[in-house]
């Protein structure tokens, strides 16, 4: 997955210090890019044009409630968590927008 950002080095130290990714690798060619990780999840981020602002990104988490606190340590959350239904599912979500105005949808199924 290829996040657009305008400038991945500054965007970098979003990911690092208020996600909780590491950057695993940096790209040049045939655009600035950088992978991140986290336990699982990589994400790329890279200078290829797009509008970050109409983009963003899916997280499932196991327990929701520890990623918001997390999060909200780190960087001022917009929204309280929510619970958000599309057909006969059902799950409570929060969102977290990057300064490069991507933005992130961390979310956990309800049971039932």
């Amino acid at each position: 997955m290829n996040l657009p950002v305008a400038d991945v080095e500054a965007a970098i130290p979003f990911y690092e210090q208020t996600l909780g990714f590491r950057l695993v690798q940096r790209e040049v060619s045939p655009h600035r890019r950088a992978v991140l990780a986290r336990d699982e999840i990589q994400i790329a981020l890279a200078e290829n044009g797009g509008d970050p602002t109409q983009e963003g990104c899916y997280f499932e988490v196991d327990n929701l409630e520890a990623a918001f606190e997390e999060i909200k340590g780190r960087k001022p959350i917009e929204t309280d968590l929510q619970v958000q239904s599309r057909g006969e599912s059902s799950q409570r979500v929060f969102f977290v927008v990057a300064p490069d105005g991507l933005c992130y949808m961390l979310g956990q199924p309800l049971d039932g």
